[in-house]
C-alpha cells in the first residue's frame, strides 16, 4: 500500500490554462508567437483558455469539494518578467500569490514550477536557451520566484521535461519555437538548461525566506521487459538507460537529463556516441548541474516493450496488434509505469513523485448531461496500480500528480485532446465533473485502497477441456451439481490453464464462504439448487451465491458479452454481480447457496 502521508494531487501548466487579459502587464512568450503562426492542430491560439487567471476561485473550491489536497501548477516567467529579465510585473507577483492563497484557504499544498516552457519571447530574441546567459536569466527569475513566493509555498520544482523543450521545441519544431536546429546546437540547449536547473537551485535556496524542499521533473517513454525472465529485465534496463535512438531523436533518454543531476556526471556511452557535437563540458559544469535537490519528479505515460534477442543484444518488440491506444494516439501499458518507477529508483535512489501522468479521451456530454468517461477510469486504475506494485516492492514513492484537471490547451495540439477530469465548455467556460473525476476522489480518500491491484477482479471463467479440446454434449449434460475439476481448464484470461482446483488454492474465495478448507466442494442437502431453463429474450440474474455452475445443452447465445454455444461450461464465481443472458438456447444451472 502506498505511504499514510503520500500526496494525491493533480497537475497544469499557466499557459494552457490562465488566458489572459488587456493590461495585465505580461509579455509575450514564445508560444503566443508559436500559435499566432497558425501552428496547432486546430489553428487556433490560446485565447482565453480556461480563463483559470479569472476563474480560480472557482477551480479551487471545486478541488476542495473533490477531495484534491495537492496542485502542481507552473508560473509563467514572461508573465512575471516580461523582458525576461529586470522589470518584474507586480500585478504577476499579486496574481499568483493570491492563487496560493486561495489554495491554501481550500486546504491545498502548493507544488510550483518554474518552468513549465513559458520562455519570454524577449529571451528567445537574444537566443533563448542557446545563448549561455540563460544560465544567468533563470537565475535571475529564480531569485524573484524565491523572494516573492518561498514564503507561502515549500515545494518548487525547477524545470519540466527538458526532453520536450529541447527536443520538440529545437530538434524536431513540433513545439514552440518551432525551430529545427543542428544536433551541436541542441546538445549545447540541453547542457545550458541542466546548468541553468543547477545555478537556480542555488539562487532559490540562497534567496528562500523558509526552508524549501527542491525538485526537477523529467519526462520519458519508459521501456519494459517482454517477460519476467532476468535476461529480458536486463535487456529493458538497459535500453532505457542507454543510446538506441537515431541521432535525429537522441532527446528521448532518460540517462543524459538525469544522470547530470542525480550522479553527477554525463553517461560515459552517451559521451562516446555523440562526441562530435558535444560542447565542452567542464568538472565546475557537472559541480553545478548535481546540486543536491530533495526529489526527483518523473513524468510518464506510455512506454515499450524489450526483450534479450538471441545475439546478447536487447530487441524492440511490436505491440500486440490491436493494442490499446489513447485519443492522442498514445499506447495504454500499465507495465511502464512499474518498470519505470522500479529502474529508476533503483540507479538514483531518490524520493521519487510521478508528477504527470494521465490519458486524452474521446469524452462528450452524454443525453443525462454528464461526461462518463469509464476509458480513463479504467487506465488510471491499471496504472495506479503498476505503481502501488513498485512502491510496494521498495521505490519511495512519495506522490502522484495526475494530468490534468481541467481540459486545456494542449500545446501543438491546440483544442483538440482532452485530458481533464473535468469536462471545460471553452464556448461558455463552464465547468462539468468528469466520471473520473469522482472516482479518483474515492482513491484519494482511501490512498489507493480501491485500486484492482487491492481488490483483484472476479472473472467468469469459461473451461475446456484438457488439451484445448471442446467441452461436449457429455460433459456438458453432468450433473450442474457435478463442480467441474480435473477434465476442465480455464480457457481464457488470467487463469488460462488452471483447473478449477488451481483456481481455487489462489483465490478459495471465489467458491465462496462453504468450502470449509476443502476441494472439490461437497454438495451438502439443501446447499445446492440445480435447473434447467430456457432462454428466449433477454434475462438477467443477480450472482450473489457462492458460485453458479453454468452449462449450455443446446443452441446458442451470448452471455455478458460472450458468445456461448452447446456444450460450453462457464464457471461463475462469488461477488461476480450481474449475469445477462439472451440467445435461443437451453442451459442448466446449479446454484451453490452460501451458508
Amino acid at each position: 500500500m502506498f505511504r499514510e502521508d503520500f500526496v494525491w494531487g493533480v497537475a497544469s501548466s499557466a499557459y494552457q490554462i490562465e488566458g489572459s487579459e488587456p493590461g495585465d502587464g505580461a509579455g509575450r512568450m514564445i508560444w503566443d508567437q508559436f500559435t499566432k503562426e497558425g501552428r496547432t492542430a486546430d489553428g487556433r491560439e490560446v485565447g482565453a483558455a480556461c480563463d483559470h487567471m479569472h476563474r480560480y476561485p472557482e477551480d479551487f473550491k471545486l478541488m476542495r469539494i473533490l477531495g484534491i489536497k495537492a496542485y502542481r501548477f507552473s508560473v509563467n516567467w514572461s508573465r512575471i518578467m516580461p523582458e525576461g529579465t529586470g522589470r518584474v510585473n507586480e500585478k504577476a507577483i499579486k496574481l499568483y500569490r493570491d492563487m496560493i492563497a486561495c489554495m491554501k484557504e481550500n486546504g491545498i499544498t502548493p507544488y510550483l514550477t518554474m518552468y513549465h516552457w513559458e520562455l519570454p519571447q524577449a529571451l528567445q530574441n537574444r537566443g533563448g536557451w542557446l545563448n549561455e546567459e540563460s544560465i544567468q536569466w533563470f537565475a535571475e527569475y529564480a531569485r524573484v520566484i524565491a523572494e516573492n513566493f518561498s514564503d507561502v509555498c515549500e515545494y518548487i520544482i525547477t524545470l519540466n521535461e527538458p526532453e520536450c523543450f529541447v527536443g520538440l521545441g529545437n530538434l524536431t519544431g513540433v513545439h514552440a519555437p518551432g525551430y529545427k536546429l543542428g544536433y551541436r546546437e541542441t546538445f549545447q540547449i540541453a547542457h545550458n538548461a541542466l546548468r541553468a536547473h543547477g545555478q537556480a537551485v542555488i539562487t532559490l535556496r540562497k534567496y528562500a525566506k523558509q526552508p524549501i524542499k527542491i525538485g526537477y521533473a523529467p519526462t520519458c517513454s519508459m521501456a519494459y521487459p517482454e517477460t519476467d525472465s532476468s535476461e529480458d529485465i536486463e535487456a529493458a534496463r538497459k535500453v532505457l538507460f542507454s543510446f538506441y535512438n537515431p541521432i535525429d531523436n537522441w532527446t528521448w533518454n532518460v540517462a543524459w537529463f538525469n544522470d547530470p543531476v542525480f550522479l553527477g556526471r554525463y553517461p560515459e556511452s552517451g559521451l562516446e556516441k555523440f562526441k562530435e557535437y558535444l560542447p565542452e563540458i567542464t568538472e565546475e559544469d557537472m559541480k553545478l548541474i548535481s546540486q543536491p535537490i530533495d526529489f526527483m519528479g518523473q513524468n510518464i505515460y506510455n512506454g515499450y516493450i524489450i526483450r534479450a534477442g538471441k545475439d546478447g543484444e536487447p530487441e524492440f518488440v511490436k505491440s500486440p496488434i490491436g493494442a490499446p491506444k489513447t485519443a492522442a494516439g498514445w499506447p495504454v501499458n500499465p507495465e511502464c509505469l512499474y518498470w519505470g518507477v522500479k529502474f529508476i529508483y533503483e540507479r538514483y535512489r531518490v524520493p521519487l513523485y510521478i508528477t504527470e501522468n494521465g490519458m486524452s479521451c474521446h469524452d462528450l456530454i452524454s443525453g443525462d448531461g454528464q461526461v462518463h468517461d469509464p476509458n480513463r477510469i479504467t487506465f488510471l486504475d491499471r496504472y495506479l496500480s503498476a505503481l502501488q506494485r513498485a512502491n510496494d516492492e521498495g521505490a519511495d514513492v512519495r506522490g502522484y500528480f495526475l494530468w490534468t484537471f481541467l481540459d486545456n490547451f494542449e500545446w501543438d495540439k491546440g483544442f483538440t485532446e482532452r485530458f481533464g477530469i473535468v469536462h471545460v465548455d471553452f464556448a461558455t467556460q463552464k465547468r462539468l465533473v468528469k466520471d473520473s473525476a469522482y472516482w479518483y476522489q474515492t482513491v484519494m480518500e482511501c490512498n489507493g485502497r480501491n485500486l484492482s491491484i487491492n481488490r483483484p477482479p472476479v472473472p467468469a471463467l469459461f473451461l475446456e477441456r484438457k488439451g484445448g479440446q471442446e467441452t461436449d454434449e457429455a460433459a456438458a449434460s453432468l450433473p450442474a451439481s457435478v463442480l467441474p475439476d480435473e477434465r476442465f481448464t480455464v480457457r481464457e484470461g488470467s487463469y488460462r490453464g488452471m483447473t478449477l482446483r488451481e483456481v481455487w488454492s489462489k483465490r478459495p474465495e471465489l467458491f465462496g464462504q462453504n468450502n470449509d478448507g476443502k476441494f472439490p466442494l461437497p454438495p451438502a442437502e439443501g446447499r445446492v439448487k440445480e435447473w434447467e431453463t430456457d432462454i428466449t429474450a433477454p434475462v438477467g440474474y443477480v450472482q450473489d451465491q457462492a458460485f453458479v455452475v453454468i452449462r449450455v445443452m443446446q443452441g446458442d447465445g451470448l452471455f455478458n458479452g460472450n458468445m456461448v454455444t452447446a456444450g460450453d461450461v462457464i464457471f461463475v464465481p462469488n461477488g461476480y454481480g450481474v449475469m445477462k443472458m439472451q440467445g435461443s438456447m437451453t442451459v442448466r444451472m446449479a446454484i451453490a447457496a452460501q451458508d
